[in-house]
């Protein structure tokens, strides 16, 4: 692929006002960075306020406790592993940040445990005896009233009892697997009766809780929620389960393996079986973390530091509840609207409401929907409206992350059996969706599309559908591009930007794209869209130096960029670069930013904020002032080099005055945000933004941004 006429991030230096010459390597200091693992724990770290603070409702820092786990979780398993692997090769080169991978890991696992100490001393001591002001229990054996006591016996041997598989430990069935986030009980055992049949003195009892719920709830009055977990349960029980066993001890332990996803990209080999194979290997990666109730007997903690190969900086010993993303269980069951976040419903967009079909909305002029402020299911719609249209003749859709009961892919499917040409580009190296992309990809390709798996060594990371259709003499073709993933499920609570567009520059470029994607072909110079890896980063470096040229010519400039993650260090130099020549810089980051703003001489007039609310800022926005020609775009990407360089990503600039105004209307109610905003520090932490003026939650302020749109109260 041929790239287009640019000036490379290493060339040209510019003289600033004092015949200084500045180029992005004048800053390029390690105390400049913030490692990008210490950045996402501080991320981390602000979903675990959300949880701890007052003003959010009861229930929903269930929730906020869940999503950290979670995070942590999934942390563990690509980050971390990533960093051990790095240490067991003996790396010893140093990030932009300065820092080993060795010290990495000490600093990780330092503030991982403050965090996880932080969370379970708030969990226990805090939030338990809040929820049980408002009839929400958690229970222990010896809480449990005669009738509760009746139904955990009845419950473990009418349900649970039937579904656990004990493994027993004997030296003829060696220590079992332990699957990756499995809740496992390991009980010590005692013979009480005289058999002829083998003994064993430790038994293993994998807790599948995609089967069994984690909170099993309990009979109580109405209007009250009483649960016991099912390791406590199954504690109540155990002696159910071993029969001629006294037990002796029961612990729970649960183990976080590596994760990410390892292969070779052979292209004589079938991507589907390959993918799968990892999936399968994955499942058995190497343990990267042992939780464990502190009560746990020395005996069995060494056997498993032996038997899972563990150092100390693995271990995490807990006092109480192991594992608490599982609390997502319980606030999906408590019915307690007073507790939880007052509804949003997903506004109408008025152009689809008033017009007879999308086609000719679109037909019009372009659309821009922001979703979930504004229905998701326009763009179900848009794909199966072209499903059921006799005129479209073919549909070609990238689909990164898709739901498992994925009303799109549904539609794909409906089109193909119709006989309408459908070419689906399915990503099976979406991490951790794998499985659900290789299902959907096999019921396309059954039902008689075309279906690709990208393009070897890339991720296709963009987000476009291209619908092409007869009409009268010609042949007219509709866009959709996006921030976001075509994903049912997701759409409630990310926050994505989407555009319908007939525009024909926009058709020629998703048709011209479509043919590099599936045939390989070089890409020609784009009308509107710009795409990495080939020109996306290149783009970007541009408009950050026009913005210093400008203001070198006394010219105005100004940089707004929203994202999910700022990492690329081409990228950060020239916005260091672009500071110092007195361009205003002004980022909302949701998650990591290695880039330290405020540092004298370096960063002094960027600013970085970060939102944490109900809704996850999943949506890339990208302003440059221009001189008196603001430009704005969308993007499927971050500045991570793995987006600019290692994905098909597609960046698209927003051309209508009416939506241009509304994305600056966005950036500046959240860079105005003094509810749910962090402002970062030099030193890499994010303190809240001060509220000393009205109060001004921009999640709020936007929605009702849309519902005056459509004239509603």
């Amino acid at each position: 692929m041929s790239l287009p006429a640019t000036i490379s991030p290493s060339e040209k230096t510019d003289t600033d006002k004092e015949g200084g010459v500045y180029s992005p390597k004048t800053f390029d200091k390690s105390e400049h960075f913030t490692n990008r693992e210490l950045s996402w724990l501080e991320f981390n770290r602000r979903v675990l306020e959300e949880a701890q603070d007052p003003t959010v409702p009861l229930i929903e820092r269930l929730k906020f406790l869940a999503i950290f786990s979670s995070n942590l979780d999934e942390f563990f398993m690509v980050r971390v592993a990533g960093v051990r692997r790095q240490i067991d090769a003996n790396v010893l080169s140093r990030g932009p940040d300065g820092m080993l991978p060795r010290e990495v890991m000490d600093e990780m696992s330092r503030r991982i445990r403050n965090l996880v100490e932080i969370q379970r001393e708030y969990f226990f001591n805090t939030l338990l005896p809040l929820l049980k002001k408002e009839n929400i229990r958690l229970l222990k054996a010896e809480d449990l009233n005669p009738d509760q006591t009746i139904f955990v016996h009845d419950f473990f041997n009418n349900t649970v009892s039937s579904i656990l598989t004990p493994l027993a430990i004997d030296p003829s069935h060696p220590f079992p697997h332990l699957t990756n986030r499995t809740l496992c009980i390991i009980a010590e055992v005692r013979p009480s009766v005289e058999s002829k049949l083998p003994k064993t003195n430790l038994v293993v009892i994998p807790v599948s809780t995609s089967v069994i719920p984690r909170f099993v709830r309990l009979p109580s009055a109405n209007g009250e929620y009483h649960f016991m977990s099912i390791e406590d349960l199954i504690r109540v029980c155990v002696n159910d389960l071993f029969r001629g066993y006294d037990t002796v001890g029961c612990f729970t332990v649960r183990v976080t393996r590596d994760s990410d996803l390892q292969y070779d990209e052979d292209p004589s080999e079938d991507l589907i079986k390959t993918i799968a194979e990892s999936l399968r290997n994955r499942r058995k990666g190497a343990a990267v973390r042992l939780q464990y109730e502190d009560d746990i007997s020395d005996k069995i903690l060494k056997l498993l530091i032996k038997e899972l190969d563990l150092e100390a900086e693995d271990l995490y010993p807990a006092k109480g509840a192991i594992g608490l993303g599982d609390l997502m269980q319980l606030y999906n069951e408590l019915d307690k609207p007073d507790l939880k976040d007052i509804p949003i419903p997903s506004t109408m967009v008025r152009e689809f409401e008033t017009g007879t079909d999308m086609f000719s909305v679109i037909r019009h002029g372009d659309v821009m929907v922001h979703h979930p402020y504004q229905s998701f299911s326009y763009v179900t719609r848009f794909v199966r409206e072209a499903a059921e249209d006799p005129k479209v003749l073919a549909i070609k859709m990238t689909l990164y992350r898709i739901a498992a009961d994925s009303e799109i892919a549904q539609a794909l499917q409906l089109a193909a059996e119709r006989g309408k040409q459908v070419a689906v580009l399915v990503e099976l190296k979406a991490r951790f969706d794998e499985e659900a992309n290789i299902t959907w990809a096999k019921k396309l390709e059954d039902a008689g599309a075309h279906v690709m798996y990208g393009m070897a060594g890339l991720k296709t990371h963009c987000k476009v559908c291209l619908v092409i259709r007869q009409e009268k003499t010609k042949i007219r073709r509709y866009c959709h591009l996006s921030t976001g993933n075509y994903n049912d499920r997701t759409s409630v609570t990310y926050g994505d930007i989407g555009l319908f567009s007939a525009h024909p520059r926009f058709g020629e470029d998703l048709t011209n794209l479509f043919n590099v994607l599936t045939g390989y072909s070089a890409p020609p110079r784009f009308h509107r869209i710009k795409i990495a890896p080939t020109e996306l980063r290149e783009t970007f470096v541009n408009k950050i130096r026009r913005e210093v040229s400008n203001i070198r010519d006394g010219k105005p400039a100004l940089i707004i960029a929203k994202m999910n993650s700022l990492v690329d260090k081409t990228i950060i130099l020239e916005l260091f670069r672009a500071s110092q020549a007195g361009v205003t810089i002004k980022l909302v980051i949701r998650g990591i930013c290695c880039l330290k703003p405020g540092i004298k001489g370096v960063s002094e007039n960027i600013e970085v904020v970060s939102i944490i609310d109900r809704f996850l800022e999943h949506a890339r926005i990208f302003y440059f002032q221009n001189d008196s020609q603001p430009e704005y775009w969308l993007a499927s990407s971050d500045w991570m080099p793995r987006n600019l360089d290692q994905r098909i990503e597609v960046a698209f600039p927003i051309k209508e005055p009416k939506y241009q105004n509304l994305l600056w209307n966005i950036l500046q109610i959240q860079l105005a945000d003094n509810v749910k905003a962090r402002k970062l520090l030099p030193e890499g932490i994010a303190m809240r933004v001060k509220n000393e003026k009205k109060k001004i939650r921009s999640q709020v302020v936007i929605y009702e941004l849309f519902k005056k749109e459509l004239g509603r109260p």
